[in-house]
């Protein structure tokens, strides 16, 4: 499984009155450690855009362990669940600075062809370049 680690500290903007990340928020972190990913394995989001794929989301499933607060440093941790076909599916894991698990997630992706909007199997360069990180 691939993994990628990516840390950002919590803005008073994404925060509660209590102070917690409102919940409606962790979808952005989650699209940030996805976006992070495909980054750090050499893939542009944009640049699958401009060839003609999207990625929208066909689920999204989260568990709240405990909150993270306003101005913690969190450590997102995106893992790809598989090989990608004409889905794209990964795992999160959302750590404080004392490494304790806050949230965890599963999101599943959908690859589309912008011209005919109808999904399709995952770019062959995507593939050779997950492929050649020997997972």
């Amino acid at each position: 499984m691939l993994t990628h680690t990516f840390k950002i500290r919590v803005r008073y903007g994404e925060t509660d009155q209590m102070g917690y990340v409102y919940y409606g928020n962790y979808a952005a972190y989650f699209e940030i450690g996805r976006v992070e990913w495909l980054r750090n394995f050499g893939i542009s989001y944009k640049e699958m855009e401009n060839n003609g794929i999207m990625l929208p989301v066909l689920n999204l499933n989260v568990n709240y362990i405990k909150p993270a607060k306003y101005d913690d440093l969190i450590t997102i941790k995106t893992s790809l669940r598989k090989l990608p076909s004409v889905k794209i599916e990964f795992d999160f894991e959302i750590f404080n600075e004392q490494n304790e698990l806050l949230t965890t997630a599963y999101v599943s992706l959908v690859f589309i062809d912008m011209k005919k909007n109808k999904p399709t199997r995952c770019p062959k360069y995507l593939l050779n370049k997950i492929s050649s990180q020997n997972i």
